[in-house]
């Protein structure tokens, strides 16, 4: 195995001198930077990295710790934290916790022990706080991604839910829908529980009823279908709902799924929106309007806090960056309807 004392003895240098070039520390001349990084390349010398870690109290390692890695949200968020990663000399450790506080903390546990230098994560839920302590008792740095946690000392990325949704509701609104139901996940969840705020003050602001009956809880998983709809489908047309608020795109694929098995079409019978875009399918078949988040830059921003954290170059306080959603059209909000 080639060694810094290889690439010393071919760059006629000394070994501390590779070792600066190597870590980039102290004052090196280009010349002899250069020299030994031409070197490097020619014994194809790779740097051992437990060493490295061990000199410079660094492993290199970041972890992006997210709920669903099949949500396409998920995935365009975990491009951004790679490219992230990479663009800063890291390399990232991706964790998926399927929407599970144990898997969670497994997760968390496995990373402490691997010696990270920072975590970027979306938490499970409230019950996340105890693991968000345990990397602070472990003093790894760590930013808080598309969810919160209340009370918390840290960094977050986070979308503004409470816009997101009133652009929804107010679309279906203006088109001339009344009664709206929504499908929301769990309110230990902070993006379901604003979202579920929302979807009541917009009504109350538009003297609309909320009705408990037209609030659904579902979960955030893809697999398995809809509970607790068959009631409204089986109301009176002019009783049921108009319109769907499903709080993610998941739900809003299984919510269509479950009304087209009901003989309702979408939107003729019922329009649908969402939160949150499915890009790999808008070109096939542009059919969703949604409330789009810019899913890269959750991961890009979160990662750079995280990296600013670990190197010393952040400020004193906490920092709350707020992605603002976009309200795209297309066909599954329908068009106006006469009440």
């Amino acid at each position: 195995m080639t060694t810094i004392y290889d690439i010393a003895k071919r760059a006629n240098v000394s070994s501390m001198t590779v070792s600066r070039v190597i870590n980039n520390k102290g004052n090196i001349s280009e010349a002899t930077r250069k020299k030994v990084e031409e070197a490097i390349r020619e014994l194809n010398y790779i740097p051992n990295s437990a060493a490295q870690s061990l000199n410079l109290k660094k492993t290199k390692l970041l972890s992006l710790v997210i709920t669903d890695i099949t949500n396409p949200f998920f995935t365009k968020v975990a491009r951004g934290a790679t490219d992230k990663a990479n663009q800063m000399g890291y390399q990232l450790i991706l964790c998926n916790t399927d929407e599970d506080y144990e898997k969670e903390s497994e997760y968390i546990d496995a990373l402490i022990a691997k010696r990270v230098d920072g975590v970027i994560i979306a938490p499970t839920g409230d019950s996340s706080l105890k693991n968000l302590k345990k990397l602070m008792k472990n003093r790894i740095p760590f930013t808080l991604i598309d969810r919160k946690i209340e009370n918390v000392p840290c960094d977050m990325v986070l979308g503004d839910n409470y816009e997101g949704t009133r652009y929804l509701l107010q679309h279906l609104i203006t088109n001339g829908h009344q009664r709206i139901a929504m499908v929301h996940g769990p309110l230990t969840i902070s993006t379901s529980k604003e979202r579920y705020q929302a979807y009541v003050e917009t009504l109350k602001l538009n003297d609309l009823t909320v009705s408990p009956s037209f609030l659904i809880e579902d979960h955030y998983k893809q697999e398995d279908q809809l509970a607790g709809i068959n009631h409204l489908l089986e109301l009176p047309e002019d009783e049921r709902p108009t319109a769907f608020f499903a709080v993610n795109n998941f739900i809003a694929i299984k919510l269509i799924k479950q009304l087209r098995q009901g003989g309702l079409r979408v939107p003729e019978d019922m329009a649908v929106v969402c939160f949150d875009d499915l890009e790999l399918f808008i070109e096939l078949d542009p059919f969703l309007t949604v409330s789009s988040q810019p899913a890269y830059d959750f991961g890009y921003m979160g990662t750079q806090l995280v990296i600013e954290r670990v190197e010393g170059n952040s400020p004193t306080g906490y920092r709350s960056i707020n992605l603002k959603p976009e309200l795209v059209i297309r066909k599954s909000s329908g068009t106006s309807i006469k009440e």
